[in-house]
């Protein structure tokens, strides 16, 4: 560890084969917590590269039980948090308009970090379980065309990063890299990160891990996700080559919204936003949820453009699909409460 803790120090890369070792070290109980704390630091101040994401994030996912290969074209839609922007559950909200429009949605996500209510917090607010067993999460696919992942539960593996980062109180390599650790295989992914400079640290990542189609963007008003706002600046994975472009709502025929029109709250009221958009109630959150579903669909493929991907998230609300996937699996999770682990 001192080895490569020199090399960060002295502003040298890692390798994705050193990443591995470094992460496998610090997970296997061998180091100290003032040695990962090191390293997150070191990484932090360096500034971590694609190279170095892919290690860590391949051997993280390496050590989930939740690793499965059987469901194809599994797509996942999540932002890495941090824009402090206090807005609702938007990506959880458009998962559900993916699903109801026939996209498997593995999604991944934890508790509140940087905003009010995250993933977790509302989805069980909703009644949604957050401790669905491996098998289960993949019924629920089947079922359900969705399925969540909580991320301390399917990633037990992670507490001895887990303590130094809460000690440390810092923003941190995990700060980048939650989106990509969805244990399930994913053939592609929407990704939303609140600094525009990562977008092309995050598209390279996922190129290395492997997806067939992404998104990165970064909203307009340094969201992480989609906004009506404004320019949102976007980098579209396609077949191993990456490419830059910008996309303006009114571009697709959404309205503008100023991101103060999106404010959430604690997981009660964000629920009550969440069954708002998908019963199809019109509002500045009906739009940015049709928005960034409708890249999601074009990040996954179903949809030949982003125009395309926004009328089938319309479809997907306006036929009820969208919400029942949310009332499908909210029953799928009363039915197995007894059952989890």
């Amino acid at each position: 560890m001192r080895t490569y803790l020199e090399k960060l120090f002295h502003g040298h890369h890692l390798t994705v084969d050193e990443m591995k070792k470094v992460a496998l070290s610090c997970l296997s109980n061998s180091i100290t917590e003032s040695e990962i704390a090191a390293l997150l630091t070191a990484l932090q101040v360096k500034g971590e590269t694609p190279d170095e994401i892919t290690g860590l994030v391949e051997v993280i996912r390496s050590q989930s039980s939740y690793h499965t290969t059987t469901i194809e074209n599994v797509m996942d839609n999540c932002g890495t948090g941090g824009d402090m922007s206090g807005s609702f559950n938007i990506s959880t909200t458009s998962a559900f308009v993916i699903a109801g429009a026939g996209v498997p949605v593995a999604k991944h996500g934890n508790r509140s970090v940087s905003s009010k209510t995250g993933s977790a917090d509302v989805l069980e607010s909703l009644g949604v379980s957050l401790f669905l067993t491996r098998a289960q999460v993949e019924e629920s696919l089947y079922k359900n065309n969705i399925a969540f992942l909580f991320a301390p539960h399917v990633h037990n593996a992670l507490k001895p990063f887990t303590k130094v980062r809460k000690d440390l109180g810092l923003p941190t390599i995990f700060n980048v890299i939650g989106p990509l650790t969805n244990p399930v295989t994913l053939n592609s992914q929407f990704i939303g990160v609140y600094r525009k400079d990562k977008l092309e640290i995050v598209a390279q990542a996922l190129r290395n891990l492997g997806r067939e189609r992404a998104i990165v963007v970064n909203g307009a008003g340094g969201m992480d996700e989609a906004s009506l706002s404004g320019e949102n600046h976007l980098i579209l994975l396609e077949g191993g080559k990456l490419k830059s472009f910008s996309l303006h709502p009114e571009e697709v025929g959404l309205p503008v919204y100023s991101n103060e029109e999106i404010q959430g709250g604690n997981p009660k009221k964000n629920a009550a936003i969440t069954k708002d958009v998908l019963k199809g109630h019109s509002s500045a959150y009906l739009d940015t949820v049709i928005l960034n579903a409708g890249l999601g669909l074009y990040a996954h493929g179903t949809a030949s453009s982003i125009q395309q991907g926004v009328e089938l998230a319309k479809e997907s609300i306006r036929s009820g699909k969208a919400l029942a996937c949310l009332t499908s699996l909210i029953d799928f999770s009363k039915k197995y409460a007894s059952e989890v682990v």
